[in-house]
């Protein structure tokens, strides 16, 4: 068993999620504003390690009136166990699963001594899963997940992340808000990157669901076919 997992996102006309500096101020206010409905009615919110670096981010339910337990459980995918302790996302405003790879395991002969004890420290503010393989599993964290009660999953992932889970078979619906911009750029990060596929009949189709206006946006969403 796993999450139901919502893969949502903010993107340009032209696809992009960040600049080659980082930069992803995409929404509008009534795009952030769905985003942070949409985070109050799920269990859980999950992030990859890249996303925590570059923002700092709260992951909590706070663009709408809401009170602290209606902020989801945080979930962060960090192989080498690299989420800074003073960030944002191990205060006590939710909390929060890390899942990290077996480098960081000490009972793993191959481990990584130093990601062992950074592992040791974050598991003294969140709840620490040790993946069994060398870069996280993601069907076994999802079991995980599912397992702590976790039975709607947002993802907000980066498009490395988002690759990771669709190529699983993972994601079960996506939410895209399109911004009536283009950034270009050959190295701005797109909605989906990593190793990608090779040939178009490979690829994850998608069907249409709704579609709609919101502010100066364009939302649309739709259901993975499996």
């Amino acid at each position: 068993m796993k999450p139901y997992v919502i893969l949502n996102a903010a993107m340009t006309l032209d696809g992009k999620i960040a600049t080659k500096t980082g930069s992803s101020e995409i929404s509008g206010k009534e795009d952030l504003e769905r985003v942070h409905e949409i985070r109050k009615e799920v269990d859980g919110i999950m992030v990859g390690i890249g996303t925590v670096l570059a923002d700092d981010p709260r992951l909590t339910v706070h663009k709408i009136n809401a009170k602290k337990e209606d902020n989801p459980i945080r979930v962060v995918v960090d192989n080498k166990a690299r989420t800074p302790l003073d960030y944002r996302i191990l205060n006590d405003d939710a909390e929060t699963i890390i899942a990290v790879s077996n480098i960081c395991d000490e009972s793993n002969p191959n481990c990584d001594a130093d990601a062992v004890n950074r592992a040791k420290e974050i598991s003294k503010k969140a709840d620490v899963f040790y993946s069994s393989r060398e870069s996280v599993d993601l069907s076994e964290f999802m079991e995980y997940l599912y397992s702590r009660g976790i039975e709607t999953l947002m993802l907000e992932g980066g498009s490395t992340l988002n690759f990771s889970m669709i190529r699983e078979n993972l994601i079960d619906e996506v939410k895209i808000c399109i911004a009536p911009m283009i950034v270009g750029g050959k190295d701005s990060k797109t909605f989906f990157d990593g190793e990608g596929f090779d040939y178009m009949k490979e690829a994850v189709p998608l069907k249409l669901e709704k579609y709609y206006p919101l502010g100066k946006d364009f939302v649309m969403e739709y259901k993975v076919l499996k």
